[in-house]
């Protein structure tokens, strides 16, 4: 006969034991009454998708969409950042035709006005957020239209493609999946998808008059058109003060880049622009005005 005290000891350890093995029997019951089937095609669907959970396909998530085009529900190309890889094995796994995924995308700022050259109206102390920060006279940059720099498209990408450089977004487009979250997350509607293909683009949103630019930013379109004259291709127009390109026309020669005295135009096959050539060139530009 065990002592009193081994007797105390044992009992509860009896208790979690027995209450242990009906828990499992019960579960193992519950499991096999509520067992429902998972299509294999959804598994593999799911597992050729990237797992962005962007939404930019229309659904819910890469869950959701991997069951509609395992029913037959939706195209397979309509994974933005998957490309045309997703689309293809996607369209393998459905046994159809992949179709035209259409050209590569990638998200780019249009601002480049950052704390080396771009002007503050005050000095912002709020919730470091571009919601919060643009609520206030619109934001603190001296441009109306320039990045504020708080990273709120930053907290919006799911890849890791956007990080704050000298208080402006900078795109990783190695990074990038297009999957368009931060356009959505920008309060100035700065970011905007193109095509990777398009080399050559005026990194500026600014509409206003050539002299306002010059006092606000070192780097933005002044409006003065050299550009546009040196494109044989007629692919730059000027849309207000705003210089734009046609990408049906524009062959990627950069003819416009080589004009442009402030470097408001970007060549992204070339470094970022250097912020103290772009600043030394703009006062020359000034100082050439004002003789």
């Amino acid at each position: 006969m065990l002592p009193v005290c081994l007797t105390a000891f044992a009992s509860p350890l009896l208790i979690m034991a027995g209450l242990g093995v009906a828990s499992g029997v019960l579960l193992t019951v519950a499991a096999h009454i509520f067992h429902i089937d998972v299509d294999p095609k959804v598994t593999e669907v799911r597992e050729a998708l990237p797992g962005a959970n962007c939404g930019v396909c229309g659904f819910a998530g890469c869950d959701a969409y991997a069951e509609a085009v395992a029913g037959g529900r939706a195209d397979v190309d309509r994974c933005i950042p998957g490309g045309v890889g997703a689309a293809n094995a996607l369209a393998q796994i459905m046994g159809v035709d992949a179709g035209d995924a259409g050209p590569a995308m990638v998200a780019r700022v249009r601002c480049q006005g950052d704390v080396g050259l771009a002007r503050e109206k005050y000095i912002y102390t709020g919730i470091d957020d571009c919601f919060a920060a643009v609520q206030i006279f619109d934001g603190h940059k001296a441009c109306a239209a320039g990045c504020l720099g708080h990273g709120t498209c930053v907290e919006a990408c799911p890849f890791g493609a956007i990080s704050i450089v000298n208080q402006i977004a900078v795109i990783d487009e190695e990074a990038c999946k297009a999957c368009g979250r931060c356009i959505k997350a920008c309060p100035k509607q700065l970011i905007v998808m193109v095509e990777r293909r398009q080399r050559v683009m005026v990194l500026c949103n600014s509409d206003d008059r050539g002299n306002v630019v010059r006092a606000n930013c070192d780097t933005g379109c002044i409006g003065c058109t050299r550009c546009v004259r040196a494109c044989e291709h007629g692919a730059i127009s000027m849309q207000g003060a705003l210089a734009v390109i046609d990408y049906d026309k524009c062959v990627n020669c950069k003819a416009c880049v080589e004009v442009c005295p402030t470097h408001a135009i970007r060549d992204f096959d070339a470094p970022p622009v250097n912020r103290e050539k772009a600043a030394a060139k703009a006062g020359a530009a000034k100082a050439k005005a004002g003789a």
